[in-house]
């Protein structure tokens, strides 16, 4: 917001800018388009921009993308550390991450986002996330997220809980 002012000087006027300052506890800064945060938010428009995410992932996830997205799901790097291809000791090394670990933090964001979506709120989404399920010969479905057929079970589940179709 500009406001305007007088100095001293009744004929010179100064703009004083004000920036926003985010509430404690919320979100700062609004993800940058394609980032994976912004792949969370907008999880319907993802698909239409397949190629600009794969264009992401070959360029490398940036670690400030990364710490975004464990804030915003409310998460720990402890907590996806089996689930990542790096050690949480490396990925705290680098700035920008392997093409692997960006498209696994695809894979995550794209989940969360669908999840989000399909349960009435985060937690509900974690919780069911962390209760083993019949459908997956009673495993839990986070800790089949370490490899690419884990995820592919896991969002063919929530995408029939979506449509309500109970195997």
């Amino acid at each position: 917001m500009n406001v305007k002012t007088k100095s001293g000087d009744s004929n010179k006027e100064k703009t004083v800018v004000r920036a926003r300052v985010a509430k404690k506890g919320s979100n700062p800064v609004s993800p940058a388009k394609f980032s994976p945060s912004w792949v969370v938010l907008h999880a319907k428009d993802a698909p239409g921009y397949k190629i600009e995410l794969i264009s992401r992932i070959r360029e490398g996830v940036k670690k400030t993308d990364w710490k975004q997205l464990i804030h915003y799901t409310g998460s720990t790097e402890k907590e996806f550390e089996h689930i990542l291809p790096a050690s949480i000791s490396s990925m705290q090394k680098k700035t920008v991450y392997g093409k692997e670990t960006s498209e696994r933090i695809y894979e995550l964001a794209r989940l969360f986002g669908l999840g989000y979506e399909v349960f009435d709120s985060k937690e509900d989404f974690k919780k069911w996330l962390m209760t083993p399920s019949k459908t997956l010969g009673n495993r839990i479905p986070f800790e089949l997220l370490d490899s690419s057929f884990g995820f592919e079970m896991v969002e063919s589940e929530i995408i029939r809980i979506q449509y309500n179709v109970y195997s």
